[in-house]
């Protein structure tokens, strides 16, 4: 009776393990964690023959598995839930709307901080006593082992100094001299700032009278004491002596004396103590003034108030310089009193530099911010402060879609347009803007998506009722949009008054901008020196080895990079073909710009920002604090200055190449020119007393989307594309779902992608499935890339049942033994 009752009672848990397979696992429940085990949180499990990876528990239940005999689950990590019953419920509808693994969402939701590492470690088998069949070189790692207790792979490579070390161990392991294990570590490690205080017999008046001459013959430690009572004036206030001091305040390069400290501690004076302290509190702070909404963004902010009566989703499209953060954060303030949490989205970490700042002046200490940039520690740290409600609000980029939050109110997605909010790789490649849409309605909260240039399917879903929509048609402060000065290159390439890649237009405004100590944004979307070198001999032309593209040159690492795969080359002296000399640079990228710069203007100070230069964590901040207070005059850059940006005296914007952006080989390319080149133009004037204007430099200064963007017509851009993309079957019309098969043999991925195709041909239709064409790149990191594009009409298909139809024929074709190691990505909703 008692086995009958204990297996009823046997309690199992489905599992997501973040790695790529298909389904949950089930694990055995230990009878010890059987009470404490709760869905959402954290355990340890063995996955494979020796690998212990971090799982969340989905699912608690009594069913065991049918087709295998379940492992037990080896450790429980959280007391409590450490991913929400809504964030399961997000991660389960991410896996299945882009048609990837739900272990994959955990991969990406879950910082790296909140994962368990574990390392292979080698211990002494204390029965092993047959050293005589050790080899001298196993006898000097076993003896080195047993001094040590335990030693990692890498350890014991460094000890015998070889890189591979494989046999030696395995050899060891199979004469039972050995044993080996897996290490497991936690990643997260709280910040812990030591600190010193008076013990409690030293804070009223007179025993610090009676300590002070105590002190008299030993200086040292009466500088010590001093120096507390300075910074702690514990008389009478023992809570503040509670605090204590900073031990680094009494270090070696303070001038004090590390034994003097000791030596009072010793006597009972002081004591030493440990505190877990936040990794934001060095965020600037503040208090910002109150804010008074002018006549334009009050109607926004009630007109919007209306929509979400009405709307789940509502759409504020305002002009660049419109005001509408100020909106945001009316809107914030309100859902915060009204007791709920707060997202506000934006596309890239560059945006977050300005506005957090200005959001911490208003909201303090309960708003987190989350972006890539951030370590694992400070990202558990915001993970955790959400889940104990420390933040009731966050500011981050698209990776904060998948936080902890479990009450929220209100999403905010700025920028809404930006391509930044479309993750590529690896799966889940979700689009972080259509995620927070499906969030806010499992929450039941309100989204607002704000933008100057709404991507059509936004602007679309608005105007056909779908979305609320409201309009700012003025810019903050009775500002005026920018003039616009069409610079005709071809023209002035004839009259031979270009240098290099400046108009003589271009340089006479920058001169006069440098005269009038105003500021100036040049936009160039293109990193680098130039984008490659090319033999006038031969035309050879530098090229990845790995991939087919050209290799970038960048002039400070003199080196030639592959943007694609970071394959890097030292510069050639001589061609690698001929032998000649006369190898050049051809075209321009940033790094360029600024290069040419400095000869042309040596009296301007420029900076640069792109990928290259705002690398390290605190890099975009520095650039941006330092045009912001004045200490640049011209900042050069690619899309990222585009995005949001906000500064009083910038009164010119220059744009170069605006053709390559304009006829960009895509369906798309008319809306993200307009939106590209409106953004960066915006950046101009956004005072009423410094009027701006932008200058594009074009070989073909007719083109109809350069009126466009001149006149701001978005609604003409809109109307005509729109007309377009319905005539062509494009979004919003339709659904694309984009299939890239790869492999390192061409022919094997093409005949997988063909094969694919045909079977889906099969049951969409020809008119649906176009493909397979090799992409603009057909190699990268030596892997051949087929596409296969499906275009789903959104009224006459059923998105779910064909989606499950496309991946049933991918698994086809993964588990045909006659094409073996192709790999297949499925691009849901790609751009």
């Amino acid at each position: 009776m008692t086995s009958l009752f204990e297996d009823e009672i046997t309690l199992f848990a489905d599992l997501i393990l973040p790695v790529p397979v298909p389904r949950l696992f089930t694990y055995r429940v230990p009878r010890n964690m059987s009470e404490m085990i709760k869905v959402g949180a954290r355990v340890i499990v063995q996955f494979g023959k020796k690998r212990v990876i971090t799982a969340v528990v989905a699912n608690i239940h009594s069913n065991p598995p049918a087709q295998y005999q379940a492992k037990y689950i080896l450790e429980l990590l959280d007391d409590e839930p450490i991913i929400t019953t809504h964030q399961l419920e997000l991660f389960k509808w991410v896996s299945e709307y882009y048609l990837c693994n739900i272990g994959e969402v955990l991969n990406v939701a879950m910082p790296a901080g909140l994962k368990i590492t574990s390392q292979s470690r080698i211990q002494h088998n204390p029965e092993f006593d047959y050293e005589e069949l050790l080899t001298d070189q196993e006898r000097y790692i076993l003896d080195e082992i047993k001094k040590h207790t335990t030693l990692s792979y890498e350890e014991v490579a460094r000890l015998v100094n070889q890189t591979n070390i494989t046999a030696i161990i395995k050899s060891l392991v199979g004469k039972h001299a050995v044993i080996l294990f897996e290490e497991v570590k936690e990643r997260y490690q709280p910040k812990i700032v030591k600190k010193v205080r008076l013990t409690s017999a030293f804070t009223s008046e007179n025993s610090l009278m009676d300590l002070t001459a105590s002190l008299d013959k030993t200086p040292k430690q009466q500088d010590i004491l001093m120096r507390y009572l300075s910074h702690v004036p514990v008389h009478n206030n023992a809570e503040l002596n509670q605090k204590g001091l900073d031990k680094t305040i009494f270090s070696k390069d303070n001038g004090v004396s590390d034994s003097a400290l000791k030596t009072l501690v010793k006597k009972g004076v002081f004591e030493e103590f440990e505190i877990v302290v936040s990794r934001f509190s060095d965020i600037p702070g503040g208090t910002s003034p109150e804010i008074n909404l002018t006549e334009s963004q009050k109607t926004a902010f009630e007109q919007i108030h209306e929509s979400f009566s009405e709307k789940e989703v509502v759409l504020l499209h305002g002009i660049t310089g419109s005001g509408k953060t100020e909106v945001y954060i009316e809107l914030i303030k309100q859902a915060l009193e009204g007791g709920t949490q707060v997202l506000f989205l934006l596309p890239e970490i560059a945006l977050t530099t300005q506005i957090v700042v200005r959001l911490r002046k208003v909201f303090g200490d309960q708003m987190g911010i989350y972006h890539s940039k951030f370590s694992d520690n400070e990202r558990v740290e915001v993970w955790k402060g959400i889940l104990d409600g420390k933040f009731q609000f966050v500011v981050g980029v698209r990776s904060a879609i998948f936080l902890p939050f479990d009450n929220l109110g209100l999403i905010i997605v700025d920028e809404e347009h930006e391509t930044s909010y479309k993750q590529h790789d690896p799966a889940p490649r979700y689009h972080a803007r259509d995620v927070a849409v499906i969030m806010a309605y499992m929450h039941k909260a309100k989204t607002l998506l704000g933008s100057a240039t709404p991507s059509l399917e936004s602007y679309f879903h608005a105007r056909s009722g779908r979305y609320g929509l409201v309009e700012m048609s003025q810019r903050f402060g009775n500002a005026a949009l920018p003039t616009f000065l069409l610079v005709d290159t071809k023209k002035e390439k004839k009259q031979r008054t270009m240098k290099n890649e400046f108009s003589s237009v271009l340089l006479q405004h920058l001169e006069s901008n440098l005269t009038n100590k105003e500021q100036t944004i040049l936009f160039q979307n293109r990193r680098g020196y130039s984008p490659y070198m090319q033999c006038e001999e031969c035309s050879w032309i530098s090229e990845c080895n790995n991939c087919d593209v050209s290799l970038t040159y960048h002039m400070k690492a003199r080196e030639l990079r592959c943007h694609y795969c970071g394959h890097k080359e030292e510069v050639p002296r001589t061609c690698p073909a001929c032998g000649s000399t006369r190898v050049k640079t051809i075209g321009y990228g940033t790094e360029k710009i600024e290069d040419e710069l400095h000869l042309l203007l040596p009296a301007a100070r420029v900076q640069r920002m792109d990928l290259d230069t705002t690398r390290a964590k605190n890099a975009y901040q520095q650039i941006i604090q330092e045009f912001e207070q004045g200490g640049t005059d011209i900042l050069v850059g690619t899309q990222m200055v585009s995005k949001g940006l906000d500064f009083d005296n910038v009164s010119m914007v220059g744009i170069f190449d605006a053709d390559r952006i304009i006829h960009f080989p895509e369906f798309r390319a008319s809306e993200r020119a307009f939106q590209m080149l409106t953004q960066v133009s915006g950046r101009a004037g956004r005072r009423a007393d410094k009027p701006g204007k932008v200058l594009i430099q074009t070989a073909n200064p007719a083109q109809k989307i350069l009126e466009r963007i001149i006149q701001n017509d978005y609604v003409g851009m809109y109307e005509t594309e729109i007309v377009e993309r319905e005539q062509f079957h494009y979004p919003p019309f339709t659904r694309l779902i984009k299939i890239t098969t790869k492999h390192i043999d061409e022919a094997t991925s093409k005949r997988a992608s063909t094969v694919l195709a045909e079977k889906l041909t099969a049951n969409l239709g020809k008119s649906r499935v176009l493909g397979p064409e090799p992409p603009l790149v057909e190699r990268v990191r030596n892997q051949f890339l087929f596409d296969i594009l499906i275009k789903l009409e959104r009224e006459k298909i059923n998105f779910k049942a064909a989606k499950s139809f496309i991946q049933e024929k991918v698994i086809d074709i993964l588990t045909d033994k006659t094409i073996k190691g192709v790999q297949i990505i499925i691009d849901v909703d790609c751009v």
